[in-house]
């Protein structure tokens, strides 16, 4: 994974390797300005020569990937990839808690009080705030790694999910014009929807095929919700048994179950929950595509967008695995894609706190207070930290998100997990909380996937 590099000035040079980055913090010439990204700042140089660079965008409805690549006569080459995990469903819920608080204090205080909705507008390209953050949190981090990357243009891609299509796979004549998104839909959909593996059996890396939850010959439709994801001895098992009967009787299917360390009953359950599940994250996609559009326009640079079918084309056709940030890399129009097995930075949004010092149980009772001071012997909750604890059941080095107690007494989210009941003694912060969590993700070869099988 590439280091950025600021000059004296703290203006964008060149990313450079970890070897001359270590080098130059050995032979003094540079400083550490940011820990995540990884930046140095260079004591001794201002200006230089730089080379084009893209920052190509991959939006999803939960996780956003971006890679940024530099272009040469051999084609573009990967220097970084990063996840962006969103945090829209927390923001819709804390909303909906929030409004059922204040509808309780008003109709207990003033039953008299007329409702007030229908006078309230919402200005043109309004979005739900779960929906915006989305679009803020892409366009904060765009904006970051533009200061640091001498960035020359943006790949977009311009992704659409049509939901009608996917409610009804089978519409068609004058109720529904058949266009280029004809199958590509149903199937990227399916994939991201059973997380690319077999419904039944939890199998991975494995051709997948589209199987009838209750069988065409029960009465089954071809609607999404009646629509699954599952290996070819799965399908030709099932064959015309219902669901329960084919988890109930099949010998095969147990042997698989158990090979993969699945539970009958728990996959049971959750194919009978995925079929009640609504097109959320399909719309999500389809509400933000366009102002996301239209904010990078803003920027000032050069704005390229691009179709998910051909981002598929790309990264089967280069044989590279399925993942946010590497379908990043494949949007656009490319021949050669270089040096793409690198870690990849996840960026998960955690905000900024809370002003709410009063915790309440489920009906908006008072059950307990929080701290009245964020910060605690000069650490606050959010910060990047490395713990080196001498001795104990915790010796070692721990290096992660911390979260302050009054105590002293921290805890710390690693890579690993939680670990609690560290001292602050033992503390040191490397990065002041932004926000956000950041966990590197070292490259494994997936040797392809579900979704190169299915095309």
């Amino acid at each position: 994974m590439a280091v950025f590099v600021l000059d004296k000035h703290k203006r964008p040079f060149m990313p450079c390797s970890e070897k001359r980055a270590r080098l130059l913090l050995e032979r003094g010439r540079a400083v550490v300005h940011k820990r995540y990204p990884f930046t140095l700042r260079l004591k001794d140089r201002t200006g230089g020569d730089t080379q084009p660079m893209r920052l190509k965008l991959d939006p999803g409805s939960k996780t956003t990937g971006l890679a940024v690549v530099r272009e040469a006569n051999d084609g573009q080459h990967v220097l970084c990839l990063f996840d962006l995990v969103h945090r829209g469903l927390q923001i819709k819920k804390a909303l909906q808690r929030r409004a059922a608080f204040r509808r309780r204090r008003r109709s207990k205080n003033l039953r008299h009080r007329a409702p007030r909705f229908n006078n309230r507008t919402k200005p043109k390209g309004w979005l739900a705030p779960s929906l915006q953050h989305r679009v803020d949190m892409v366009m904060a981090w765009v904006q970051r790694l533009n200061k640091l990357a001498p960035m020359t243009a943006l790949d977009q891609e311009l992704v659409r999910f049509d939901t009608q299509k996917l409610v009804t796979p089978d519409i068609s004549g004058v109720e529904y014009q058949q266009g280029t998104l004809l199958g590509y839909e149903v199937r990227e959909y399916l994939l991201e929807k059973w997380g690319r593996e077999c419904a039944y059996c939890g199998a991975t890396y494995t051709p997948l095929e589209v199987e009838h939850i209750q069988p065409r010959s029960r009465g089954g439709s071809n609607r999404i919700s009646n629509l699954t994801l599952s290996c070819h001895n799965c399908n030709q098992e099932k064959d015309r048994q219902s669901l329960a009967d084919f988890f109930a009787t099949s010998k095969g299917l147990k042997k698989r179950l158990k090979k993969h360390g699945h539970n009958a009953e728990t996959r049971l359950e959750r194919v009978q929950r995925e079929q009640q599940r609504p097109l959320r994250d399909a719309s999500a996609v389809n509400a933000t595509r366009w102002a996301l559009f239209n904010t990078l326009n803003a920027t000032g640079l050069p704005v390229a967008v691009s179709t998910g079918s051909r981002t598929k084309y790309n990264r089967q056709q280069l044989g590279i695995p399925k993942t946010h940030a590497l379908d990043a890399a494949c949007v656009g129009v490319f021949d050669t894609l270089r040096n793409w097995a690198v870690p990849t930075l996840t960026v998960k949004a955690m905000g900024r706190g809370s002003y709410q010092r009063t915790l309440l149980s489920q009906h908006g009772f008072p059950r307990g207070v929080l701290m009245r001071k964020k910060q605690v012997y000069g650490f606050q909750t959010g910060d990047m930290v490395k713990a080196i604890v001498p001795t104990g059941k915790k010796a070692g080095t721990h290096t992660g998100r911390v979260a302050v107690r009054k105590t002293g007494s921290f805890n710390i989210q690693t890579t690993q997990g939680a670990v609690q009941g560290i001292s602050y003694k033992h503390c040191t912060v490397t990065q002041r909380g932004d926000g956000y969590g950041y966990y590197l993700t070292p490259f494994t070869n997936l040797k392809g996937g579900a979704g190169q099988a299915l095309a």
